[in-house]
């Protein structure tokens, strides 16, 4: 499986386009706005709760306000955006039981995602992942922290290829969509632990240990879901004047 096939192409920080940059793309307008703006709210450069007003972000993307106001419409639809009556657009704020809700769910499916990965992989699949642990294991003792991000981010992408059920694939697919924000500003240290769990769980697929790959996928989910929620819970308390996470 080659790494065009798996969709694992290497994540070229200078390759990405300013934001500034957006209104000199060819892409049409309105779609590249949405997509950057998309993005930017999944990686988490705009925070839970965050208001989004029309002229900050024309002034952000360098455009006039009619692409934001289309975008901003286009991810309400969605579920990026929400809307409410005389506050305007923000960024979604999940509750505490939503998030763990939604930790939940991705447990499991991460999973059955390395459970299916470890019963179908085939040599050519395995000679990929072994190749990857490889390249993680060597960023992860030079402590690339910046390659090694783009290797968790290849060990999500390749078991949903392995794994070989689209429709796993593409409930997962969405939900990582829709919940990237959680999972997008981790520590140096973060990143490294990640790579370790990832590491563990890519062996035991490699060895066609399904039981114990969805075991160790499930458990490194609810280690890192552990973490969010402590986090959401300390921001709470600290501010008060912060809408209620905890209903």
């Amino acid at each position: 499986m080659s790494n065009d096939e798996a969709g694992l192409a290497d994540d070229d920080p200078d390759q990405r386009p300013s934001w500034a940059q957006i209104g000199a793309s060819h892409k049409s307008l309105n779609h590249a706005v949405t997509d950057a703006l998309r993005q930017a709210i999944l990686n988490g450069e705009f925070k839970p709760g965050e208001r989004l007003t029309e002229a900050s972000l024309a002034a952000t993307f360098n455009v006039s306000r009619n692409p934001i106001r289309d975008a901003l419409r286009a991810l309400q639809v969605e579920g990026t955006v929400e809307r409410t009556p005389r506050k305007g657009a923000r960024v979604p704020l999940l509750s505490l039981g939503e998030v763990e809700e939604i930790i939940e769910l991705r447990a499991e499916l991460e999973g059955m995602s390395a459970k299916y990965a470890a019963r179908r992989c085939n040599e050519e699949s395995r000679a990929f992942l072994r190749t990857l642990l490889d390249r993680g294991n060597r960023a992860a003792k030079q402590n690339d922290t910046e390659l090694l991000q783009a290797c968790n981010n290849q060990f999500h992408q390749s078991f949903a290829q392995i794994g070989k059920n689209r429709f796993l694939a593409g409930f997962m697919k969405s939900l990582n969509e829709k919940t990237q924000w959680l999972f997008a500003k981790r520590s140096e240290k973060r990143v490294t632990e990640n790579w370790k769990e990832h590491a563990a769980i890519l062996k035991a697929v490699i060895a066609a240990d399904g039981e114990l790959a969805s075991v160790l996928a499930v458990r490194h989910v609810e280690e890192l879901g552990e973490e969010i929620t402590k986090r959401m819970i300390a921001s709470n308390q600290s501010d008060p004047s912060i809408e209620s996470q905890t209903t």
